[in-house]
């Protein structure tokens, strides 16, 4: 994760370099006036839903380090891109500046968002309410059918990165357990309401490479609350 995150870093910098060294310099008649900047207001961050001292089977160090360094760092990075796309010359920035720094963009901002719904998915354990659990019974065959296909996604990632997500499509009014790579690669209109994370900075500190472990404890800790507002909200949309 830290290597990842170092690539990033350096590919930012090189980016503001590259917008800046490589442009024509100051507008002139022929090029027209400058395209004005737009600046909008920061990203914020939300405060930890959760009290790190209690989820059971997950220590308070790896909640403090997951939300510090992973979910405040997206944050920060996710500013920090906007911040150069807002000052770009579009017109003469290279095309592989403005392709890596969107790319960039759509990571940092699923990465903020996804975080935000893993840290509000857990808490004590419970179960699905009445409207959530019927829609898991119509899709997956029932509750325990999905977390048999849910749990063995989860393994299945261990040792690589990525994400679990209980996704709702509203192409087809159901369902479905999404694999997700590098915040981004998902199901295509798709509105999570539960995620696991399996990159490794959310187990590596108190599971190190027993990623098994991690998944077995994460599916008692599903605080269902948030998963069940969440697919009302949709359905009722």
């Amino acid at each position: 994760m830290n290597t990842d995150l170092d690539r990033r870093h350096l590919f930012l910098a090189g980016a503001g370099l590259a917008a800046i060294g490589l442009g024509a310099g100051p507008a002139s008649a022929v090029d027209g006036p400058a395209q004005p900047a737009l600046k909008l207001p920061p990203y914020t961050a939300k405060p930890l839903p959760l009290d790190p001292q209690k989820i059971a089977g997950m220590s308070e160090r790896i909640m403090i380090s997951h939300y510090e360094n992973n979910y405040l760092g997206a944050v920060k990075r996710l500013n920090s891109i906007a911040d150069q796309l807002a000052t770009m010359d579009y017109e003469k920035t290279p095309g592989f500046v403005v392709n890596g720094l969107k790319r960039e963009e759509l990571i940092a901002t699923n990465s903020m968002i996804l975080h935000e719904l893993f840290f509000s998915n857990l808490g004590d354990q419970s179960k699905p309410g009445p409207d959530l659990e019927a829609a898991m019974i119509r899709d997956f065959g029932g509750v325990e059918r999905w977390r048999s296909q849910f749990t063995a996604m989860g393994r299945a990632e261990g040792g690589g990165s990525g994400w679990v997500l209980l996704t709702y499509s509203p192409r087809d009014k159901r369902l479905v357990n999404a694999w997700a790579a590098d915040h981004t690669t998902t199901l295509a209109g798709g509105t999570p309401i539960l995620a696991m994370d399996m990159y490794e900075h959310a187990y590596q500190m108190d599971f190190g490479a027993k990623a098994a472990n991690y998944v077995d404890v994460f599916m008692k800790v599903i605080r269902w609350e948030t998963a069940d507002r969440l697919y009302g909200d949709l359905t009722r949309a």
